[in-house]
């Protein structure tokens, strides 16, 4: 699995800014996700900042380091950030010294990961965090999909869970810090020039009760 994740991604490197996010849906699944970041981060005393799985570089202006699997994804998330340090790594393999970042963040990566990695992905961001260290991440809600049936087809974005089934996967070395959903509207079903107007609207159901019926979940981990 992890190859064919490398080699789709090599792939689509050069394209993958403007086929992912240079439209009205990716703008807006963006913003809500950059809204967390910048209210969340400065909260937390924060030095050294880890974009694990950083891509092209989407979200490495909230980060000084960068990893990613795809050596070609790296190659251009390098052009447009020359200052930051970006190494070839993995959520199970991460490239740099144990107790080491105050805050690793990763998102859209668990989403294609069996839960064997996911739980190798928990126990190296562990050991790579120093004492009350933040791990941030999101994956695909399991309610949301059992409500609209959604059906897998291969990796890309097969895996899901519910805030429960984290809360299970953790051990007793973390602590549950916040959750808060992304994209809960449909919005793929609405035309784009209402998009907009509704991103208000959708973070706000995002932080209810219904926020596990949003497409995304985040989570934020306290190393304990």
């Amino acid at each position: 699995m992890i190859e064919e994740i490398k080699i789709y991604y090599d792939e689509l490197a050069s394209t993958y800014d403007q086929n992912r996010f240079g439209n009205s849906y990716g703008n807006y699944i963006d913003s809500q996700e950059r809204a967390y970041l910048k209210k969340n981060l400065p909260l937390l005393d924060s030095s050294n900042i880890l974009d694990l799985g950083c891509g092209t570089g989407r979200f490495l202006d909230y980060a000084t380091h960068g990893a990613d699997i795809s050596p070609r994804m790296i190659e251009v998330a390098k052009s447009k950030f020359s200052d930051k340090e970006i190494r070839l790594g993995s959520v199970s393999e991460i490239p740099y010294p144990d107790a080491f970042f105050d805050v690793i963040f990763s998102f859209h990566v668990l989403m294609h990961l069996d839960k064997t990695i996911v739980n190798e992905f928990l126990q190296e961001s562990h050991q790579k965090l120093k004492k009350e260290g933040r791990l941030i991440f999101d994956f695909p809600s399991k309610k949301r999909r059992r409500l609209f049936k959604y059906k897998n087809e291969g990796w890309h974005g097969a895996n899901d869970f519910s805030i429960k089934d984290i809360e299970n996967l953790i051990e007793s070395n973390w602590k549950i810090k916040h959750r808060q959903g992304i994209l809960f509207f449909p919005i793929h079903r609405f035309p784009s020039s209402t998009r907009p107007l509704l991103q208000k609207i959708d973070t706000f159901f995002c932080k209810t009760f219904l926020k596990e019926y949003s497409s995304y979940l985040i989570i934020e981990l306290e190393k304990t």
